[in-house]
């Protein structure tokens, strides 16, 4: 068995894994840990959330996490950093370890099969899109770009760009939840004044978000159009 077969079946054992194991009550006790080792909390996290973006787990209760457990401020640093160290680690694994993996699993998806092309045209603007619209799933987007011609340093400067919104929303809706229970259930404080400013600051960090990605859907499904009617021959 190859490398590259060898990594691909460990990759989807543990996606598997993900996803019959109690992830949510490990999460709680990793949460609780955090808490009660503020001195080395930030870079256990951060290693801890590089690793659940190159296993593919899902990111959203971490972000979640980042938000209660560090505030906002400190919740959006730490989580913008971990998960570009995270999906530059995909990256990079995507593009020399485990191309004959992932291209299997694209083969079934067609929006990822133009990819290529459009980032082979246009790079970083292609990059950009992806990260902003909701219709390319975070996980395995990391590997799928592997594979495409954008450089490197191309991709982890687009890709924090285009992972600021959706961060920063979810680390806001982490930093208002009032315990980890609370966290885990989507329950918000409990406030008149408080939840009144606090649903606003929701209303605007929402909007902005969707504004953000229904124009990067179009937008990309333009290039991507673009893309397939000049490999077709057609005019643009």
């Amino acid at each position: 068995m190859t490398k590259q077969a060898t990594l691909g079946l460990a990759l989807t054992c543990l996606v598997i894994a993900a996803l019959t194991l109690p992830i949510v009550e490990w999460l709680t006790a990793f949460f609780a840990w955090v808490q009660a080792n503020p001195t080395i909390a930030w870079a256990v996290f951060v290693v801890f959330y590089v690793c659940a973006v190159v296993l593919m787990l899902p990111g959203s209760l971490l972000t979640l996490g980042a938000g209660y457990l560090f505030g906002l401020g400190y919740g959006f640093l730490i989580v913008s950093f971990a998960s570009t160290v995270g999906a530059t680690c995909a990256f990079v694994l995507g593009r020399f370890f485990a191309r004959d993996w992932v291209a299997g699993k694209l083969n079934s998806m067609p929006k990822f099969s133009a990819l290529d092309q459009a980032v082979g045209e246009r790079g970083g603007l292609v990059v950009l899109l992806t990260r902003l619209s909701p219709a390319f799933p975070f996980s395995l987007l990391n590997y799928a770009l592997g594979l495409t011609k954008v450089p490197l340093k191309t991709y982890v400067l687009v890709s924090w760009l285009g992972m600021i919104p959706g961060t920063l929303l979810y680390v806001y809706l982490g930093s208002i939840a009032q315990n980890l229970t609370a966290l885990l259930n989507g329950e918000l404080a409990e406030s008149p004044v408080g939840n009144t400013l606090l649903y606003l600051g929701l209303a605007a960090t929402l909007a902005l978000t969707i504004l953000i990605t229904r124009f990067a859907s179009g937008a990309l499904d333009k290039q991507l159009q673009s893309s397939d009617d000049t490999n077709n021959g057609s005019p643009t």
